[in-house]
């Protein structure tokens, strides 16, 4: 671990209200358990699974919670042989004053510190968000080439619509640092159905292209219009799907088309006895530079308290 990534756990961690802080509000506290399932694959071949199981001391809902989540996960790149690796996270979530909302699961694999944290307003008008994994390519899991991924969104409300724009700063283990910026347009096409047209346009540059053997090119550029419709139920729970159809280029190639589906459902919010959500996501934004790429990935998560 560098010095560099050292200092920004430290900062992160001190950052964060304590779980007792975060909980002392909560008139309905108690333990619960829970499992998650992560599966990926695209057309190069690569298949990732990772099983997680969490549990917490205290948990009133999916934004207040404290305890441990256990990992593992297999990493097939390129239909190579499997590779395993184990990690284990301090898995916490808690209030920031009245407006924010923070989460953070943050832990090690044994080699090096693994894990993401955002701190969020309650409306979701403004993040910073934090990432770090381990990079899935034959090289990557072999190696242990990482990426930490830090960033901020914001919205700035224009008439009835929302733009959002994101600004972040991407560092892979060597000398490749990635400067993204994305922004999106979102307008409200029927309110009461959920439904909107959103226009997402995201770029990145890499500072040294080619480096390893993931997919860096020096820019990137994407233009995807979405059409997405997100509802909830008179039970509470959230549907949601989106389709996208646009254009994307990188140095060294042509334009090429953008796909993107996804659906997505989430039982109510608030301390349940039993809570749950799924999502399944499909894309066509390359981690190889193959021309023709799919990327198909599926979520499952389910939490039960013990009270």
């Amino acid at each position: 671990m560098t010095r560099f990534h050292s200092l920004l756990l430290v900062a992160g961690l001190a950052s964060l209200p304590s779980p007792a802080a975060a909980q002392a509000s909560d008139q309905a506290t108690g333990p619960a358990v829970g499992v998650e399932l992560f599966a990926s694959t695209d057309s190069d071949h690569t298949d990732v699974v990772k099983l997680l199981g969490r549990g917490a001391i205290l948990d009133a809902g999916p934004d207040r919670y404290f305890g441990v989540a256990i990992e593992q996960a297999w990493f097939s790149p390129l239909g190579q042989k499997t590779r395993k690796d184990q990690r284990v996270y301090a898995d916490l979530a808690g209030k920031a004053g009245k407006d924010w909302l923070w989460k953070a699961r943050l832990g090690t694999d044994g080699k090096t510190w693994l894990g993401s944290a955002n701190l969020r307003s309650k409306d979701w008008s403004k993040e910073v968000f934090l990432e770090r994994e381990i990079i899935e390519t034959p090289r990557g899991v072999d190696e242990g080439l990482y990426y930490t991924f830090l960033g901020a969104s914001f919205d700035v409300p224009v008439a009835k619509d929302t733009l959002t724009f994101t600004g972040a700063v991407q560092a892979f283990t060597g000398r490749n640092e990635r400067l993204h910026a994305r922004a999106s347009y979102v307008h409200v096409i029927k309110a009461d159905i959920g439904l909107s047209a959103q226009l997402r346009t995201r770029f990145f540059h890499s500072t040294a292209p080619g480096e390893y053997d993931y997919y860096s090119p020096k820019n990137f550029f994407q233009l995807l219009p979405v059409v997405q419709m997100r509802r909830f139920t008179t039970s509470g729970w959230m549907l949601l799907g989106a389709v996208g159809y646009g254009a994307q280029r990188a140095t060294g190639g042509g334009w090429a088309s953008a796909r993107l589906a996804e659906v997505r459902v989430e039982s109510p919010r608030g301390r349940h006895a039993f809570r749950a959500f799924a999502q399944a996501q499909y894309s066509n934004n390359s981690i190889s530079g193959s021309g023709n790429y799919d990327y198909v990935m599926a979520r499952i998560g389910l939490t039960k308290s013990l009270n």
